[in-house]
């Protein structure tokens, strides 16, 4: 008999959603299509309750209701980039989100604040959620963005980079976990890509370093210990 009346209720679907016009209104007064489950997907910081709590959706929504002003409702919160919600009948929503990630650490008081790369400041608490991301002394909003560039461009030097400060005026200093680099401020991607190579022949060689230079044109300088 179950499948029966499941049979049943999927040509009733079938035959309603044939019509657009009407088909999803008398679809949303069934029973049958009430949400009874939220599947979410994405997170790495946020917690679930968060999401569902932002959502308020109980089990008098129909999973044909417009789930454009849910999305909208989890887009408004600091954390999420992108949210995209679809059904799964009977009585499933699917929720799809896209955080924004952190992409440096700054002291706070008594602790640390999380930054994007747009430079704002994410509702994320690191004592909660381990967090790995560079330090900065303070917020910056340009190495917010190479950090940023960084992390989606080169996720390998991104993942070793430590702290990254400025020095000396126009100069920053981006600390390896082998040795510090220090760069210019308007320093390019294609420019801090010289590094990998370096310490690759320099290994090879099996030679200790004190300091990668790269604030001279076309040049690396390798300063050894």
């Amino acid at each position: 008999m179950r499948r029966i009346k499941l049979a049943l209720a999927g040509i009733v679907v079938l035959l309603v959603l044939g019509s657009p016009f009407w088909g999803p209104l008398l679809l949303r007064r069934m029973a049958f299509f009430h949400v009874r489950r939220i599947e979410i997907l994405g997170t790495r910081y946020l917690a679930p309750s968060d999401i569902l709590d932002r959502l308020h959706v109980d089990t008098t929504f129909s999973v044909w209701d417009a789930t454009a002003p849910l999305e909208r409702r989890l887009e408004s919160d600091p954390e999420i980039e992108h949210a995209v919600i679809d059904r799964k009948l009977p009585g499933t929503l699917v929720v799809q989100v896209t955080e924004r990630t952190p992409v440096a650490l700054v002291p706070a008081n008594g602790g640390f604040r999380v930054y994007d790369a747009r430079g704002i400041p994410l509702p994320i608490d690191p004592a909660r959620v381990t967090i790995d991301a560079p330090v900065l002394m303070q917020r910056d909003t340009a190495l917010l963005r190479l950090l940023g560039a960084m992390r989606d461009r080169m996720p390998s030097l991104y993942s070793q980079v430590t702290t990254i400060q400025r020095v000396a005026g126009r100069e920053l200093l981006i600390q390896l976990p082998t040795q510090p680099v220090r760069t210019m401020q308007d320093v390019t991607l294609d420019r801090l890509a010289d590094i990998e190579p370096v310490e690759a022949d320099l290994l090879h060689k099996q030679l200790r370093v004190a300091e990668i230079d790269l604030r001279f044109r076309d040049q690396v300088i390798a300063r050894l210990q």
